[in-house]
């Protein structure tokens, strides 16, 4: 496998039928974020109950969703895009968060998120075919990253199971994991190495997360036996039935518990019924967001958008499947308490829409899966709250991606710098990152590198044209 891409192969060029999909997807996007039904910034969604019950204005709510999102889109959603050729929600998504919010009428959110839509497919080819003709071509350097964040992307499962479960069966983990790396690389050299030791390393934590749920019940059980056959407890809690009884706090006969006493539920079930009420316009989205995917011009991370530009539509479908793991549990309690859904949902439309074998399936597909998850949404949650090992399990793994992807990011980004100016890039790229984390991250440490990159590229262009640089040839 290439570990980097062509240069010919992260030309932005879009059929019109891409373009299309683009445009029209944004602009459902703003018009579904300015209802307030859902926002692809989980760090935005729970601010979105204040919105939806009137107690923040839509200037303050814009406010939040700008700040927590722009880093991404200018840091690390345009670099990626720009290095590999292929669309990310941070790019085509949070603008569509912000601009949706920001719309003070209903009809001008959707011309908004199309107008946004035409600036990204028509306008990133210009500033794409720019970028290359420059002295110091930053965007071939910064394909430098995929290889580093294929292969450390691999390892997440690892962390995971390392933070929640101990060194021991961490390392184990990592020895398992490390051999089907190498076996995948030797038996299977046009296969993604990480693929198989990735479903390995997640079903295994999964594996781990389940079985200490099932294994604390049978202890809480056993020590219930205990208690009865002891006479203990039991007394209070057949008076605790009755009064139940007596007072019809009791399950009534569909079975439903009585809210008015469990301020959580209620919201919760609140917010279900509200989303449930749009399932039309959900489907449609889920629809638009496996169609974009399906067209294989938009990849859903940053691991997944260099296996799509490399035609590995497979690896990139098993990539994003492990991954939407580590945020379902996020996804599910965050839209339960807020009532704003994700715009991708749960992320499975990604994975389903890479495999896809034409638009017309991807769309029903798309549609169907965004159906089922926002009916079961309260189902997911009750569930959720009786597996509290695998709850932890998904913060572990969504922590460990970040690590991952971190160091990857920052290990990538320093090898583009070597490539366009050695040291005195590095020299810049380095010190910007640095210089970012010691006034306290004003750029999110994610997009920091990336956004470094750029900024050191256009310096070390700048340098060149005051005849103080020359570029390294290769």
């Amino acid at each position: 496998m290439n570990s980097v891409l062509a240069a010919s192969s992260t030309n932005l060029d879009f059929s019109l039928a891409q373009q299309l999909t683009v445009i029209a997807l944004c602009a459902l996007t703003a018009f579904i974020s300015h209802m307030a039904l859902a926002v692809f910034n989980d760090g935005v969604r729970p601010f979105m109950l204040d919105f939806i019950q009137g107690r923040s204005t839509r200037n303050a709510t814009t406010a939040v969703s700008f700040g927590l999102s722009a880093g991404f889109i200018f840091g690390l959603g345009a670099p990626m895009a720009l290095s590999t050729g292929v669309l990310n929600p941070w790019l085509v998504f949070l603008p569509t968060d912000i601009l949706g919010i920001l719309s003070p009428k209903k009809w001008i959110a959707p011309l908004l998120g199309g107008a946004w839509g035409a600036v990204v497919v028509f306008g990133l080819n210009g500033a794409n075919s720019l970028a290359h003709d420059l002295p110091v071509d930053f965007l071939t350097a910064l394909q430098q990253m995929s290889t580093p964040i294929l292969f450390l992307f691999t390892l997440f499962p690892v962390l995971a199971i390392t933070k929640q479960f101990g060194r021991l069966r961490g390392g184990i983990a990592a020895v398992v994991e490390l051999a089907l790396v190498v076996m995948t690389m030797k038996v299977w050299p046009d296969v993604f190495p990480g693929s198989i030791a990735m479903a390995v390393g997640v079903l295994t934590l999964i594996g781990f997360a389940i079985n200490k749920d099932l294994t604390q019940r049978k202890l809480e059980r056993a020590e219930a036996a205990k208690a009865v056959a002891a006479g203990e407890s039991l007394p209070d809690e057949k008076a605790e039935r009755n009064t139940e009884r007596n007072t019809g706090k009791d399950r009534g006969k569909d079975g439903a518990a009585d809210d008015a006493d469990d301020p959580m539920a209620s919201l919760f079930s609140a917010s279900a019924l509200r989303l449930r009420r749009y399932l039309p316009l959900f489907m449609l989205l889920g629809a638009g967001v496996c169609v974009l995917a399906q067209a294989h011009v938009f990849g859903g991370g940053e691991a997944t958008s260099f296996l799509i530009a490399k035609g590995d539509y497979s690896e990139a479908a098993q990539v994003d499947f492990y991954r939407a793991f580590g945020f379902v549990p996020l996804i599910a309690t965050t839209a339960l308490a807020s009532g704003a859904y994700g715009i991708a949902g749960f992320t499975f439309v990604y994975p389903i829409g890479y495999l896809m074998p034409n638009p017309f399936l991807a769309a029903v597909v798309g549609a169907a899966v965004f159906a089922i998850e926002v009916l079961a949404l309260s189902a997911i949650g009750r569930v959720l709250g009786k597996l509290p090992s695998v709850r932890d399990s998904s913060e572990h793994l969504r922590s460990a991606i970040g690590d991952a992807l971190g160091l990857a990011i920052l290990f990538g980004s320093l090898m583009a710098a070597n490539v366009m100016g050695g040291g005195l890039g590095i020299l810049i790229v380095g010190g910007l990152y640095l210089l970012n984390e010691s006034m306290g991250r004003p750029v999110v440490r994610m997009a920091a590198a990336p956004a470094a990159v750029i900024v050191g590229g256009v310096l070390l262009n700048i340098l060149y044209w005051l005849d103080l640089f020359t570029p390294i040839k290769g």
